[in-house]
């Protein structure tokens, strides 16, 4: 029987063996299976029954090859017990042959959904073979190349007739809240506008009530629609950890929010077995952290190295897992545990050791790697009444989409004597792409001299300048791009 394993996003390819011989009677499952798989043997038992089948009363041995590869998961019951009947000359065996069987078994034998049905089809269609399953409660999202059968009892192997699974198309996605409708907070919608433009974090500071979770739940409004690689990579994520993938294959970018209560697993991933976190739920779309020094500190320092390499790498005794996590980073915060340091109209009540471990919370490692620092002031009530007359979400996208545009082309254009970059970092591809004059680049380096500014502080407000020169489509990142960029960077006289 083909079956598969989830690994990482992936669904791997195993081979569901089954051998009925004498010996003592028992039923084992063999091939790094872990609790989960091995629990199928009393569903798969009751399940044989209840659909009028026999359990063989003699040896039962169900390999699962290669064995160097752990197997997880309840949907190995329908394999199993296909095999078993298979074997036992029950059925036919063309009724399996060219399909691969992902499912779990009630103990009447129904036939279960199991997470992960985009990456079993997937593997499905690189195998060249029909995927037979469940009926998801929703439908399936139609994937190119691949067949899918439905199945809502093992008793439907008597016939070995399978409909075909129902189809459905990507539901229509829900406007987004538009930024229109917050007065105001035009500088904070400026730096949001960059980050959407050039995948840059962002971090806002300021009182409660100012707005910062307003502004950021309206960031997926000034993104541009996932592509079809996008979608997919997306989707996969999703569809693994058990949650619907319609809506990024819509092409909706995906929007998190995890609590500050968050373990380090449910953030950046892991468990038993291994499921994606939050900052892989986020993938191509915004991981908005609220309250970010309520987070447990060494939860945070989990994510310094995905902010830099776009994945997770999570280790393990039989090897490597890879989930990605490329999103683009929110995070508000509030000046003091009270929330009103620096706010004009009501006084701070805390000491200064108090305030300065509360920022001291998130970490410097992890402050380095948020590109833009803005801080978020509470507004007039006069402005508040005015809801509906900001700058609105359509016209802060349009130059998101021209930034991006831009530099498509611009690296395009730039990639045609990459011959002489051959071998050079991405430090120095950023670098020879900003075209700085003598004097920019004299100016930029007492800045930072002066602000000692590390390395990784340089290069990221290099990034960010070279971002804002994008949005007005200039080929060479100047003074003032410059200055915007050390203006969000800088803050408190802290360049590192």
């Amino acid at each position: 029987m083909r079956a598969a394993t989830l690994r990482g996003v992936e669904a791997v390819p195993v081979d569901v063996e089954v051998a009925v011989g004498s010996g003592v009677p028992g039923f084992s499952v063999v091939g790094m299976a872990d609790a989960s798989v091995q629990e199928s043997r009393e569903r798969v038992r009751s399940a044989l029954r209840a659909c009028g089948f026999v359990m063989p009363p003699s040896k039962v041995v169900v390999n699962l090859a290669p064995g160097s590869l752990r197997k997880t998961g309840s949907g190995f019951d329908l394999p199993i017990a296909v095999g078993i009947l298979v074997a036992t000359g029950q059925v036919d065996p063309q009724f399996a042959q060219g399909r691969l069987l992902a499912g779990e078994l009630s103990l009447e034998g129904e036939v279960r959904p199991v997470a992960g049905l985009l990456a079993y089809a997937l593997c499905a269609r690189d195998a060249g073979c029909d995927l037979l399953c469940a009926e998801a409660s929703d439908g399936f999202v139609r994937i190119e190349g691949v067949r899918r059968l439905s199945i809502r009892s093992l008793s439907e192997f008597r016939r070995g007739e399978f409909a075909l699974a129902p189809e459905i198309a990507s539901p229509p996605a829900s406007p987004p809240a538009d930024f229109g409708d917050i007065a105001g907070h035009e500088m904070a919608k400026r730096a949001l506008q960059i980050a959407a433009a050039g995948r840059h974090g962002v971090i806002m500071v300021g009182p409660p009530g100012s707005g910062k979770t307003m502004l950021a739940s309206r960031m997926p409004s000034i993104l541009p629609p996932l592509s079809q690689d996008e979608a997919l990579q997306t989707a996969l994520v999703h569809s693994v950890a058990g949650e619907d993938p319609a809506p990024a294959l819509a092409g909706v970018r995906p929007f998190r929010s995890p609590h500050h209560t968050a373990s380090s697993a449910g953030l950046i991933g892991g468990g038993s077995p291994l499921r994606p976190g939050e900052i892989s739920m986020a993938h191509n779309g915004v991981l908005f952290l609220d309250e970010l020094p309520e987070f447990r500190p060494s939860v945070l320092q989990g994510m310094r190295q995905p902010l830099e390499s776009g994945r997770v790498v999570i280790t393990r005794a039989d090897g490597n897992v890879v989930f990605p996590a490329r999103f683009t980073l929110v995070a508000a915060s509030n000046p003091c545990p009270c929330g009103y340091l620096g706010d004009p109209e009501r006084q701070c009540a805390c000491t200064i050791p108090q305030i300065r471990s509360y920022q001291a919370r998130v970490g410097g490692p992890l402050m380095d790697r948020i590109d833009l620092r803005i801080d978020v002031r509470r507004i007039p009530p006069g402005e508040v009444l005015n809801a509906g007359g900001g700058t609105s979400s359509a016209k802060l996208r349009e130059d998101v989409l021209r930034a991006r545009e831009f530099a498509s082309w611009r690296r395009t254009v730039d990639a045609e004597g990459r011959d002489a970059l051959a071998g050079e970092s991405g430090a120095a591809e950023l670098v020879r792409a900003c075209r700085l004059s003598e004097d920019d680049e004299s100016f930029y380096e007492d800045v930072a001299r002066s602000n000692h500014m590390s390395g990784r502080a340089i290069m990221r407000t290099l990034a960010v300048a070279r971002t804002v020169a994008d949005m007005e489509e200039a080929r060479c990142v100047g003074r003032r791009h410059l200055c915007e960029a050390l203006a969000f960077r800088l803050h408190d006289g802290e360049g590192s």
